[in-house]
C-alpha cells in the first residue's frame, strides 16, 4: 500500500476536529477522515493542544421538569448541542473537501 502524503494543514484541521468534537475517539474521527489511527495519534501528539475531547455540560433545569424555566434550559441545551453538531459537519466537510482536490490533483498521470 503506497503511503500517503497530507498537508500539515490537513493535519491540524484533523486535531481540531478530535479536540472539539465532545466524546470523539481516535478510531471515529481516523475512520471519518479516512486516515490510520496511528497516524492521527501522531498528529494530536504532535499538533494537539493537550486537552482531548470532553462532554458538553448541559445547562441545569430550572424548578419542576414541566415548568417553562425546564423546558427553555432543555431547549437551549439542544439548541447547544445542534450548533456544535453544525460546526463539527461543516469542518468535515471542508476537509473532505480539501482531501477530494488533493487526490484529484494525484490522478493526473
Amino acid at each position: 500500500m503506497a503511503r500517503k502524503n497530507y498537508t500539515d494543514e490537513f493535519r491540524r484541521r484533523a486535531v481540531d476536529l478530535y479536540e472539539s468534537t465532545p466524546g470523539a475517539t481516535l478510531k471515529g474521527i481516523a475512520a471519518d477522515l479516512g486516515v490510520s489511527r496511528g497516524a492521527l495519534k501522531e498528529w494530536v501528539d504532535k499538533f494537539g493542544s493537550g486537552t482531548t475531547a470532553g462532554a458538553a455540560t448541559a445547562a441545569p433545569t430550572q424548578g419542576r421538569p414541566g415548568s417553562p424555566g425546564a423546558r427553555i434550559a432543555r431547549l437551549e441545551a439542544e439548541n447547544a448541542a445542534l450548533r456544535a453538531e453544525q460546526a463539527k459537519l461543516a469542518q468535515e466537510r471542508d476537509i473532505l473537501r480539501q482531501a477530494a482536490k488533493y487526490f484529484a490533483g494525484e490522478t493526473n498521470w
